[in-house]
């Protein structure tokens, strides 16, 4: 396999108050669906599907990163607007974002830099010839929308969730947050509607545009996120429906994806947190339903209707199926999830959870230690010994994603939370 196939593998009113979640067990079948989906993630980089028999037509029909991280996006948006919601403290969830992305990223990144050899580098090589254009729009973790490689292969995804929070930022100071259910239904019928028409990244269409929309988005960024943290309510406000504009514009202008991709991705963590809402009783559970059920056909009938031809090589899909079939089983395991919500999980699996980003970040270089490690070892392509590099691969990504977990994310985390407690920020009403 060459540098360059291991690079591209690696991409209303309330009617009733409902009763309380209990936090521990809502904790729970979250952290085991995200757990699930970042073991996924790994394992679909490390093409494990391909040594199983039968896994091609498998890979081909049903593409394990598109259903891992679906799954992911409807499990942040069903929780990460509520943790804002919560105390209402824009500053304060935006300083915890901060320092629960980014302090892994810069020590992963980092390390994969200083210790990975040139012939099995994880940091994508456009990435080193671009670095200062590259570093950029990495660091505002915006790339996939700014026509930058990520960094990390995984990294694309981090792009929509950014944006994601940009938008329900703004919403949330404008006091229309509630209106999730309809955003939702609006992002679905865009992606089902316009499908491919409109083109991906209109706006950056050779190196000197893409430099200097880089440039534009990185100011407007920093001014947007500097009101943002100012802690002042008018200032704030402002700041915010900075970032949601700027949000708006670069996914509907500017994502790398397919059109029908980046309004689906949006679509799902709307309704999520569409869902949300509906369990906690402030939006009527008749107006989830029908926009997750809209939702989830549309995802379906897209990846049908535009999923096809070139449009494939985009989704890192071989087949319109590839896409359509894991979106649904996403939905259906998110559901299973919250049916089974109070049910106690074995304690691997909430682990797992725990861990989840840090395995999904560092499986990336680890993917390409293995390969280092084993390049000059020769293995059989038959027989229990074809697993021993899945194994090895397995054991390095989870022992490293321990102590990053330990030792990264949990003081980054806690730090965070000194910060963001130390003045609070405008109140806004949840």
């Amino acid at each position: 396999m060459t540098m360059t196939d291991q690079q591209a593998l690696v991409r209303a009113e309330p009617r009733a108050l409902a009763v309380a979640e209990r936090p521990v067990a809502r904790m729970a079948w979250l952290d085991v669906l995200r757990g699930i989906a970042a073991l996924l993630v790994a394992l679909h980089h490390f093409r494990v599907l391909h040594l199983l028999p039968g896994g091609a037509f498998v890979n081909k029909h049903f593409d394990i990163g598109i259903y891992a991280v679906m799954l992911f996006f409807l499990v942040s948006g069903y929780i990460v607007p509520a943790s804002l919601e919560r105390k209402g403290d824009v500053r304060g969830f935006w300083i915890g974002r901060i320092f629960r992305i980014y302090p892994l990223l810069i020590v992963v990144i980092t390390a994969a830099v200083l210790v990975l050899p040139a012939d099995h580098f994880a940091v994508a090589q456009p990435v080193m010839e671009a670095p200062v254009r590259s570093g950029i729009a990495n660091a505002l973790l915006l790339n996939e929308m700014l026509n930058v490689p990520s960094a990390l292969g995984s990294m694309w995804t981090l792009s929509y969730e950014m944006v994601f929070y940009f938008l329900v930022t703004a919403l949330f100071v404008q006091n229309r947050h509630r209106l999730s259910a309809p955003i939702a239904l609006a992002f679905a019928a865009a992606a089902l509607l316009l499908g491919n028409t409109v083109a991906a990244q209109l706006i950056t269409t050779g190196p000197g545009s893409t430099q200097k929309f880089i440039l534009v988005v990185a100011v407007v960024t920093v001014a947007a996120m500097a009101c943002v943290l100012a802690g002042r309510t008018e200032v704030t406000r402002i700041g915010a429906l900075m970032l949601g504009g700027l949000g708006l514009l670069l996914v509907l202008a500017n994502a790398r994806a397919p059109f029908f991709e980046s309004m689906l991705i949006l679509a799902t963590m709307f309704a999520g947190t569409a869902i949300h809402r509906a369990q906690n009783g402030r939006i009527d559970r008749h107006v989830a339903a029908v926009c997750c059920a809209f939702v989830l056909a549309a995802g379906f009938l897209a990846g049908y209707l535009y999923n096809r031809g070139p449009n494939r090589s985009q989704t890192w899909t071989e087949h319109w199926t590839g896409f359509a079939l894991p979106y649904v089983a996403a939905w259906l395991t998110f559901g299973l999830g919250m049916m089974l919500r109070h049910r106690t999980f074995p304690r691997v699996l909430t682990w797992l959870g725990r861990i989840s980003y840090s395995v999904y970040v560092v499986h990336i270089p680890a993917m390409f230690a293995v390969y280092w490690l084993l390049a000059d070892v020769t293995l059989p392509g038959t027989g229990p010994g074809r697993f021993v590099p899945t194994l090895i691969f397995l054991v390095l990504t989870l022992g490293l994603s321990q102590l990053t977990y330990r030792y990264v994310e949990l003081p980054g985390q806690r730090l965070g939370k000194r910060l963001a407690s130390a003045r609070r920020g405008a109140q806004f009403a949840p």
